[in-house]
């Protein structure tokens, strides 16, 4: 038998196509959002409008949320050996949404002149304990 055959015998050798399309979708809008990010970051001064701030802060949590979700769901597909598994999306999803609350909350704590590393470091942990109990298996 050829390699050809045997590549095409397995299923869990090629990543589905709903996969792929949803992969491209979220890449796609995490694209559209960094664009509205450099309008936003370009045009508008937070000394002048405090909203700009806020408003960039939410986009740059937003996008980096949307970059990272499909990274989080292609290393756990490739971790899984190419295998995706019920769930892995609204895990990865979930942790695109931590990533971007973090975000959000860092550049919002950087605006005020609030950050410290103390308070990044609690609120990290929080978030990786609150995940650790969001993904323990059943």
């Amino acid at each position: 038998m050829s390699a050809a055959w045997y590549r095409h015998a397995l299923d869990s050798v090629a990543m589905e196509a709903r996969d792929r399309l949803f992969n491209l979708a979220v890449f796609g809008a995490a694209a559209v959002v960094w664009i509205l990010v450099a309008l936003v970051v370009s045009m508008r001064d937070p000394l002048v409008d405090p909203m700009a701030g806020f408003v960039g802060a939410l986009l740059i949590g937003l996008a980096v949320g949307l970059t990272v979700i499909p990274l989080f769901w292609l290393l756990v597909f490739g971790r899984h050996r190419r295998i995706a598994y019920r769930g892995d999306w609204t895990r990865a999803v979930r942790r695109g949404g931590w990533v971007a609350v973090l975000v959000a909350v860092f550049v919002l704590l950087r605006l005020q002149g609030a950050f410290q590393w103390p308070i990044a470091l609690f609120v990290m942990t929080m978030v990786v304990i609150a995940e650790a109990t969001f993904s323990a298996e059943r």
